[in-house]
């Protein structure tokens, strides 16, 4: 639009800050490696932060590195949801289309809401992980991209970002750990005043050590010296220079002023303040030219030519000349890219806006609503409807501003933006009481509005209520973590639906279920009273959407601290009713909650099938929210029925999903099940790696706690107490006291019994255990009870004899007897776990013998839990030895053989010193002789089984039991489960199932061998 122009007031010469210029080039150069780069550049106005930038972008390109810039965006008081992010990752895909293509590939639809040029984004429910998501997978695309170049993202003027990008800004601070990227931003620390939304993050981001700050200082007087000479084009005059170094006081911008207005003849001092002579430089313009300086100035940081042409109403020719002069005079500069204009400096512009009569800025803010309304393409799409609602907004016309105010909202939801989404909303209601009846009649809810279920009303013919405004605010409010915001909104809407006095329950009730999400996000309490509330309002009444999620809700609320018939009706009422009214979110909710209330129930089987069916439907559509909570909830319960191996398989793919859909939070939850489920089959080293990653990755205190609890486990299991105690400190403190959960706190409970008994604190053991006992076990949570009650017995038994443990023991072994007997056994492991818990009773009263024990190893021999599995037979060996015998000797050998073979590959010291300690003082040898010998060709032989144990073999390959094996060999049914576990031991293995595989695997027995008998 305009050939050269002459840019008078920039120094060609960069001044100063080399100490600056060389932390950015370390920065770089630490990026090249692989390291990821973040910076933050504070400084007043004018103070040279942008000049600072384009000279470390002019050399991170010399370099070969891509750089990609982008700035905040103001429009009077509104900044765009994302601008900077959006025009950056523009900048980013004309540098590397094809990289950014691949980078982004399976999850356009989610990334379009930062760039729309990558498709169209997912329509559907919005939920707490939205947001989350898209950050993560932000984070990953840059992370890729970045992985074969090197990246500058550089985002300027920070003061002016909106919520969401200062929250996305933060979270990839916090979370780039890969990749050859430089993250840098810009921020005028002389407007952080102590309410400026910024000074919050600044706080954070100043506890992260990863993130460097630099504070650009003023000029001293040798370097206004040097800045105005390269303006000049000669040295000044040292007087000039005084002067100058005086009235600007150091600042570069007015220092280029200053010598600008020198050099042309005015006196520094004519002019009362610094902002007067940026206006006299304004006012030296012709008149269109000041003209166009005022339009540009309300139409937000850049204006395009379009528009600028449309709002000014002046002949192309008369337009062009304006702005030449206007870019001659350093007032306005082309944007870049070239299709628009903006201020040279934010200073001068604000200096414009300021000036303005009030009825001008209204006036021109109509214009601009004016001329966008009749040409929509003037502006980039996805920054139409902000504007627009912001040039209504600012013309104080409620009419017209309304319907755009809500149409940026709606469009601010789209894009995550929950915090503008918000803001929007308050601004719709600040303005619905002064727009006319008439415009409120026309607005539909169907058009603005979208959390509150229509519950028999035709949104498309039905009005919209200042109720739904209150709805979908009080919802934006608690997913961009503005929640007592939220929960004032709640309230006011609770009020004025009692004013009312029209007897709406449902929305009440929606309101209700909103404030108990709300309280339990503050940590105020558990929620419950708002869930009862709201099913209090809905009883009796016909099936409805909202029915159907109040009744979902507690029962989702009930399976987590009350699991029971009532919840198990809850969850059922749930799905029928979402059924019916075709609200299939709610429904998949409602049936994996349903499914693990029946696993509890005892219904394993048709529960696991539930889980399974909706995982499988919200794979197979995308349901982002859904798909993490079926792979966290599903292997869990399959975990809390022994089927470890299975669980282990689907997290493995949860991971997959949930990483490749950025849901870092249900990451973090499957990385801690799966924590859980590798100890029990044994692969402790990847179970601790695991735990780790659950704490790295998870958002929330779940997963940290969750893992803190499995590596304070695998402590105490190693003999590592102080350790076990650090993490059991860190699984409480991440839980907290407000919402307890059967699931947090008796594994606390477990954890606090077994480092108390470790540490030989016998009576903190017993109060502990004393505290579970009087909350009792709830239904369904025998997956943690079983364990506490073992680890409490065990405590109880080695404490027998000793003389502290006397007073009160009966009645500690009472108490673990009655809660034994209440509690249920639908699962093998359980059922195990019970002969274990009344075996550890014996022991404790004195009356052990070896064929309880041996029922207790014939129980766990084929669950494949091998510490498990090799602590019972460290008790039978134990137990054998007590009672003497030839027999009996040989065979507590072979058991603390193959027990202490287990513990010391786990690293489970006190197991092992205890087999070790056990075995020295019978005077066993724990490793058996090793005789140099040819290596036999048989298989069997090979494996150093006997012609017993190979007959053994033949009949667990046949899928006999151990009484079978018993009368097929014309031995004791104690006799064949030592062959047994002889077998396990020397074929590695921990249960029946992979000895068979293993037999059948090296084709040890022909077919017709293997023909089953009749059952035995």
């Amino acid at each position: 639009m305009l050939g050269a122009v002459e840019t008078r007031s920039v120094s060609p010469v960069f001044v100063g800050r080399a100490e600056e210029l060389g932390t950015l080039h370390d920065a770089l150069v630490r990026a090249c490696e692989g390291e990821p780069q973040a910076l933050l550049i504070g400084g007043e106005a004018g103070v040279g932060k942008t000049r600072l930038v384009e000279e470390f972008a002019a050399a991170a390109r010399h370099h070969g590195a891509v750089v990609a810039l982008g700035g905040c965006v103001e429009i009077g008081a509104d900044g765009l949801p994302f601008a900077p992010f959006s025009t950056a990752l523009r900048a980013l895909r004309r540098e590397l289309p094809g990289e950014l293509a691949a980078a982004a590939a399976g999850q356009e639809e989610e990334l379009a809401r930062l760039l729309p040029e990558l498709g169209e984004s997912r329509a559907g429910r919005h939920d707490e992980d939205g947001m989350a998501r898209l950050f993560e997978l932000t984070a990953r695309l840059l992370e890729r991209v970045a992985a074969e170049h090197t990246v500058v993202l550089a985002l300027e003027d920070l003061h002016w970002a909106d919520a969401s990008t200062r929250h996305l800004l933060s979270y990839l601070f916090r979370t780039l750990r890969t990749g050859r990227l430089v993250v840098l931003a810009t921020y005028r620390s002389d407007d952080i005043h102590r309410r400026h939304p910024l000074r919050p993050l600044l706080a954070e981001l100043d506890r992260l050590r990863t993130i460097r700050r630099l504070e650009l200082a003023r000029f001293n007087r040798d370097e206004v010296c040097r800045q105005v000479a390269g303006i000049l084009a000669h040295d000044p005059e040292p007087d000039q220079v005084d002067a100058i170094f005086e009235r600007s006081d150091g600042n570069a911008f007015f220092v280029e002023e200053l010598a600008v207005a020198a050099h042309e003849g005015c006196r520094t001092g004519l002019a009362d303040s610094l902002r007067d002579l940026l206006l006299v430089r304004v006012e030296g313009m012709p008149e269109p030219a000041q003209q166009v300086a005022r339009i540009v100035a309300e139409g937000g940081s850049t204006v395009e030519y379009r528009l600028l042409a449309a709002v000014a109403r002046l002949a192309e020719d008369d337009l062009i000349e304006a702005l030449r002069a206007a870019v001659n005079a350093s007032i306005l500069a082309p944007a870049p890219g070239g299709d628009g204009y903006r201020f040279r400096h934010s200073l001068v512009r604000e200096a414009v806006s300021d000036d303005l009569l009030p009825g001008e800025r209204s006036r021109l803010n109509r214009r601009y609503a004016e001329a966008l309304e009749t040409d929509p393409a003037l502006v980039p799409a996805d920054q139409r409807a902000t504007r627009l609602a912001s040039y209504w907004y600012h013309a104080h016309d409620a009419a017209k501003a309304l319907p755009a105010v809500l149409e940026a909202s709606v469009e601010a939801r789209r894009r995550h933006a929950y915090s503008e989404q918000l803001r929007l909303l308050e601004r719709a209601m600040e303005l619905w009481d002064a727009a006319p009846d008439a415009v409120r009649r026309t607005l539909r809810p169907v058009d603005y509005a979208e959390v509150y279920p229509p519950c028999g009303c035709d949104p498309a013919t039905t009005a919209l209520r200042y109720l739904d405004l209150l709805a979908e605010a009080a919802v934006a409010g608690r997913l961009c973590g503005e929640r007592e915001r939220a929960l004032k909104i709640t309230k006011r809407a609770l009020g004025l639906l009692d004013e009312e006095g029209t007897g709406d329950a449902l929305r009440a009730a929606w309101f209700w279920i909103q404030r108990s999400r709300l309280v339990q996000g503050l940590a105020r309490s558990d929620g419950w009273k708002e869930i009862a509330t709201a099913q209090d309002l809905v009883r009796g009444l016909p099936p409805s959407e909202v029915h159907a999620e109040v009744l979902a809700t507690a029962a989702h609320w009930s399976m987590l601290h009350e699991p029971g018939p009532d919840a198990l009706t809850a969850a059922e009422r749930a799905v029928e009713y979402a059924r019916m009214v075709g609200a299939d979110d709610i429904e998949s909710n409602a049936r994996l909650t349903l499914g693990g209330l029946m696993v509890d129930a005892g219904q394993i089987d048709t529960g696991l099938g539930h889980m399974y069916d909706v995982r499988d439907e919200v794979v197979a559509r995308g349901l982002a929210a859904i798909v993490g909570r079926s792979h966290v909830n599903l292997p869990s319960v399959l975990e809390g029925v022994g089927r470890s191996e299975e669980a282990v398989g689907i997290l493995r793919e949860g991971l997959r999903l949930t990483g490749a859909m950025g849901l870092r939070d249900a990451e973090a939850w499957i990385w801690s099940n799966l924590a859980e489920s590798l100890i029990s089959l044994g692969r402790w080293d990847e179970a601790a790696d695991a735990a780790g990653n659950a704490q790295r990755r998870g958002q929330t205190a779940g997963p940290h706690g969750s893992g803190a609890n499995c590596l304070a486990f695998l402590a105490l299991a190693r003999g590592q107490v102080p350790e076990a105690a650090r993490h059991l400190a860190q699984g409480r403190a991440a839980y907290g006291p407000h919402d307890p959960m059967p699931q947090h706190d008796l594994p606390i409970s477990w954890l606090t019994i077994a480092l108390a008994a470790a540490e030989g604190r016998l009576t903190d053991a017993r109060a502990e255990l004393a505290r579970t006992l009087e909350s009792g076990f709830p239904l369904g949570t025998q997956r943690y009870a079983w364990p506490l009650l073992l680890r409490a017995a065990t405590a109880e038994a080695d404490a027998r004899g000793l003389p502290a443990a006397r007073d009160g023991r009966e009645q500690v072994l009472d108490g673990i007897f009655a809660a034994v007997k209440r509690l249920t056994t639908h699962a093998p492991v359980w059922l195990a776990h019970e002969r274990w818990v009344r075996a550890e009773l014996h022991r404790a009263e004195g009356r052990s013998t070896p064929d309880t024990w041996s029922e207790v190893v014939t129980a766990f021999e084929p669950l494949g839990r091998p510490y498990d599995l090799a602590r019972v037979r460290y008790r039978l060996a134990e137990s054998l030895l007590s009672g003497g015998g030839e027999d009996e000797r040989d065979r507590a050998t072979e058991l603390l053989r193959l027990a202490h073979t287990v513990a010391r590959h786990l690293g489970a010291g006190p197991l092992a010193d205890a087999s070790t300690a056990l075995g020295r003082r019978a005077r066993l040898p724990l490793r058996p002789a090793t005789e140099p010998a040819p290596a036999p060709a048989d298989p069997a032989e090979a494996l150093g089984l006997t012609s017993r144990e190979r007959d053994v073999l033949r009949l667990i390959a046949a899928g006999h039991t151990n009484r079978r094996i018993a009368q097929e060999l014309f031995i004791s049914p104690k006799t064949a489960s030592v062959h047994v576990s002889n077998i396990l031991g020397k074929l590695g293995v921990s249960g029946r199932g992979e000895a068979a595989a293993v037999a059948h695997r090296l084709g040890l027995f022909p077919a017709e061998m293997l023909m089953p008998g009749p059952a035995g």
